[in-house]
């Protein structure tokens, strides 16, 4: 079979980002992208000048190619035909970035701050690039279906969000994983080891079959998709159970994955705080994701707590699925159960969650930022580390340090504030962990805890590497939710049946707000 499609369509899209990245370049859009900041620093001006230049040439030579092209069967033909689907992924996610959001943003922006929240109607409802790119997605397969020139390349649209889960490992320091990891690990361990429990439960009041208990607790408790096809093999899972379990799966989450950052908005959650609950509370790896960068859409901050505890849940199920096989056994007797649980577990483990964890192994050595980064910066006091002269406290900056000084109790903030006001600037990691503790303590005044801020901020630095990674793992995150989206269709949804579909919106609400209420009530603002 050849799956390359002869076809326009990829050298239209190629031509349309050089038009872009043209008229970007030459000053014609100038006029809209002074619209779009109002009156503000429009953010996406690098991205306009370089990124469409790049693909656009590449889906200009391709398309070409594969228009008037020979093409054959094979695996080149195969991976080749993806490159339409992708190309048309990362234009929509273009267009939806630089243009469409920002154009939200600007009409939200005419109503007014909502109430006293301090934030307007597309802050509160999360209509931000993320959002309204999964939505176009949405719209494109349900409404006008996708073109077979580019059904390839949105079925490997999940490629990214893997990719970008691999090199989010980069981002995290030794410190940070361990405070994050012991949080997800007692938090995903109860609630995961409770939803199984829970499902399992329902399923035998409600007389479902042992086969369709077991697959749907493992998608409901475990990760979504990835835990459903771990274990329907040790469980026996027929076909029409495995859709029933991702049909309940789609339904709930996708759900999920637009009203928890309008929840989240309206609780003024902590970055922290949203990506512990998202974590823990939506059901789909990639859902997850999609409402982490919904509620911080130019930041990775929230994506990354969120992704420690979505892995933490991927590490649990090679335990859920044991546990799931010596239950099914003892459910079904024996009855001609045979199943190498080990093999199970290797062969459908995922493999990007080795990644990160490789990823993150590299990091702690020092090969992309010194091995000490914090959320992937360093720190840096000499000029030689990055350090400005310019920052340095100013007298009377100083001065109004020191006469808070006596509102401060502990022994440490006082030592590490002590050096500050007689050196300028913060000494030493311990000093800097210090001086954000007292920010985080609110102890002293704003223009104090100001002072402080920027005293931090001045010695702590990104590394070029890091910074790289973050503008990578932004784009594949946005061009996989779009290809998200893509796959999201109402007949499969539908697919979620009567009994699988209340007894995973049941045990999906419980798991959501009673995370909710765990998170709001333990979990820190901070890491």
């Amino acid at each position: 079979m050849v799956y390359t499609k002869k076809s326009p369509a990829l050298l239209i899209i190629g031509l349309i980002m050089l038009a872009i990245w043209y008229f970007a370049e030459s000053g014609i859009l100038a006029p809209v992208i002074e619209h779009l900041a109002a009156d503000k620093k429009y953010r996406y001006t690098p991205e306009l000048i370089t990124i469409p230049l790049c693909f656009g040439v590449v889906a200009t030579a391709f398309g070409i190619w594969q228009w008037f092209g020979a093409h054959k069967e094979g695996h080149w033909d195969y991976y080749s035909s993806a490159i339409a689907g992708g190309m048309f992924i990362l234009l929509i996610t273009m267009l939806v970035r630089w243009f469409i959001a920002p154009e939200i943003a600007v009409f939200g922006a005419q109503f007014g701050e909502v109430g006293d929240t301090g934030k307007y109607i597309h802050e509160l409802l999360g209509l931000n690039y993320v959002v309204i790119g999964i939505v176009t997605g949405i719209i494109i397969v349900n409404v006008f279906k996708i073109p077979g020139w580019a059904e390839n390349g949105v079925r490997l649209s999940r490629l990214g969000l893997k990719t970008g889960v691999i090199l989010l490992g980069a981002l995290y320091s030794a410190a940070e994983l361990k405070n994050l990891g012991g949080l997800s690990i007692m938090m995903i361990g109860f609630f995961v080891l409770g939803s199984v429990g829970i499902v399992l439960w329902m399923g035998a009041k409600r007389n479902i079959p042992s086969s369709m208990g077991g697959v749907l607790s493992a998608g409901v408790g475990v990760c979504g998709v990835s835990a459903t096809v771990a274990v329907a093999p040790v469980v026996q899972a027929k076909p029409i159970e495995i859709a029933y379990t991702i049909g309940t799966i789609l339904l709930w989450g996708v759900g999920c994955m637009f009203l928890f950052p309008i929840i989240g908005h309206m609780l003024n959650m902590s970055y922290v705080q949203f990506g512990a609950w998202a974590g823990t509370g939506i059901l789909n790896s990639a859902q997850v994701a999609g409402a982490a960068l919904a509620y911080q859409p130019d930041g990775i901050e929230t994506l990354k707590v969120a992704e420690i505890f979505n892995i933490t849940r991927v590490l649990i199920l090679p335990i859920i699925v044991l546990w799931l096989a010596m239950w099914y056994v003892k459910q079904e007797g024996n009855a001609g159960v045979q199943v190498n649980v080990g093999k199970v577990v290797i062969e459908k483990f995922p493999i990007f969650v080795l990644g990160f964890i490789l990823m993150f192994a590299l990091s702690t050595t020092g090969v992309f930022a010194p091995a000490n980064h914090y959320q992937g910066k360093y720190f840096g006091n000499t000029p030689e580390q990055g350090f400005k002269h310019e920052n340095l406290l100013k007298a009377e900056q100083m001065v109004l340090l020191q006469s808070e000084m006596n509102h401060v109790q502990r022994a440490d903030y006082q030592e590490a504030l002590q050096r500050l006001t007689e050196n300028g600037k913060i000494m030493s990691i311990d000093d800097d962990i210090a001086v954000r503790g007292l920010i985080n303590a609110g102890i002293m005044s704003p223009n104090a805890s100001k002072i402080l801020k920027n005293a931090h901020d001045a010695v702590r630095h990104t590394a070029k590497k890091i910074e790289a990674f973050r503008q990578w793992i932004t784009w594949l995150f946005a061009f996989g939710l779009v290809g998200l989206g893509m796959q999201i269709t109402v007949g499969s949804m539908k697919q979620a049946g009567g009994q699988p579909a209340i007894i995973g919106g049941i045990v999906g609400f419980i798991k959501a707000a009673l995370s909710l209420v765990v998170v709001m009530m333990l979990v820190s603002e901070t890491v």
